[in-house]
């Protein structure tokens, strides 16, 4: 939950409260697929009485069919609110679970290309046309415009590198030249610009992870229980088989990329046209898929948390204080009463009693580190992960093989390198075997 908010003597201070799926608040979401029309229950969205408790903003107002709505729009309308609310002397409240939108509000990261209409179908993303080309024909027209980017990405991670590319066919200055101008500005790091909110707050809530993967299945179970099935038959018809019949379905971009409708594809497309064993089949392949990838995707934004917010290096970190809701029941002494101390300590302007949550950050550790390993033919970027390679199964396992193959090929080099009267000598004297065959006969 983000929460931004001014006193009346207009200072203006933020709070961030990050939800893994477990609750719901009141406020201004920015889990960003509810920012489109439909699927109100797979995208957990917000119920129409909790909505009465405050004025909502930013749900269910972009078309299910725009597929070019990008956390740059996002960010655009999300600040005009947000500054709107804060000229207004009201506290302004974002909640969610999508950090990398809230990361566009706190800091400067991203990089606005070209003015494109929102909505308007007669528009081409440009980087939904890249995307469709070859990942590696891209790198490598990207390593010829803005190499020290292309070094940092993967020839696989095609969004990104279909980015980079968009930032400079539409701007003419390169992806890389955009961010050095960004962390050079007073205030920005090696992650990104300043702090546009410099008095700022994050409250993170947190789970043992056990717990937090029960709750996840959980709430699998109560989706389906109030309709999931039928929002999703409903979704599919409107706006989904039309582009499955003309092989056009696409599930990387816009609400169709959301969490629990390409886990049932399978399911809808058959539906009806099998035997009921095989579709009650597919239907538990799709709820075990949900329930799988939901809890993966926790477990990334928990990572995201802790890499992004606790470990950022750089001057510009607002305090991170962790808040346990593992046992629910004791959410009122473990969750809420802190949370409003915080809250208050920082209206009044003194320092919370609660300690920030700090992760030391390695600087010496590069994300975005290039590593080509030739014996496995792969491209690595990021020294962890670099190190994990060197230790993984099919590494140790290639360097095996290397290892036999210089083996043996020593061993024929050598055994071609003994010289002709030495060889005469050996066949004279006979084989160690043969020496010993002889002595048993003459036994």
């Amino acid at each position: 939950m983000l929460t931004l908010w001014c006193k009346r003597r207009y200072t203006q201070r933020l709070f961030v409260f990050t939800l893994h799926f477990c609750c719901s608040f009141c406020g201004v979401p920015y889990i960003h697929v509810q920012v489109y029309e439909g699927l109100d229950i797979i995208t957990n969205k917000i119920s129409t009485q909790e909505q009465r408790l405050c004025q909502h903003h930013m749900i269910s107002f972009v078309d299910p069919l725009v597929t070019n709505y990008t956390v740059v729009d996002f960010r655009n309308k999300a600040t005009a609110l947000i500054e709107d609310i804060f000229a207004r002397d009201k506290i302004p409240i974002v909640v969610g679970g999508t950090n990398y939108y809230i990361e566009s509000l706190l800091w400067k990261v991203l990089i606005s290309a070209k003015p494109q209409e929102m909505g308007s179908e007669k528009v081409i993303d440009r980087k939904v046309e890249l995307e469709k080309e070859d990942g590696y024909v891209l790198h490598k027209r990207l390593s010829q415009v803005d190499p020290e980017m292309a070094a940092k990405l993967h020839p696989h991670d095609k969004r990104k590198v279909a980015r980079s590319l968009q930032v400079f066919e539409e701007t003419g200055i390169s992806h890389s030249e955009f961010l050095h101008r960004q962390h050079a500005e007073e205030g920005g790091g090696p992650l990104g610009g300043p702090l546009k909110f410099p008095n700022s707050c994050i409250l993170w809530l947190h789970a043992d992870q056990t717990v937090l993967d029960e709750r996840l299945d959980k709430r699998v179970d109560d989706m389906l229980a109030t309709g999931l099935l039928d929002e999703l038959r409903d979704f599919h018809r409107r706006y989904n088989q039309k582009k499955v019949a003309e092989n056009s379905q696409d599930y990387q971009h816009g609400i169709f990329q959301s969490i629990g409708f390409k886990e049932f594809h399978e399911y809808l497309i058959t539906e009806g046209k099998c035997t009921p064993e095989t579709s009650n089949q597919l239907l538990k392949k799709g709820i075990e898929a949900l329930k799988q990838v939901t809890k993966r995707y926790a477990r990334k934004q928990n990572r995201w948390v802790k890499n992004r917010f606790l470990s950022r290096p750089g001057p510009g970190v607002p305090p991170v204080y962790g808040l346990e809701v593992s046992d629910i029941s004791k959410w009122e002494e473990s969750v809420l009463e802190p949370a409003l101390e915080i809250v208050q300590s920082f209206i009044q302007g003194r320092k919370p009693a609660a300690t920030p949550v700090k992760i030391l950050c390695n600087e010496t550790e590069n994300k975005r580190s290039y590593h080509m390993c030739d014996l496995c033919d792969r491209i690595i970027i990021g020294d962890r992960e670099w190190t994990a390679h060197m230790k993984s199964k099919s590494h140790l396992h290639q360097l095996k093989k290397r290892r036999k193959l210089d083996s043996d090929a020593f061993t024929t080099v050598e055994s071609q390198s003994i010289s002709p009267d030495c060889d005469k000598e050996l066949k004279e004297k006979g084989s160690p075997r043969q020496n010993d065959e002889e002595l048993k006969s003459s036994g």
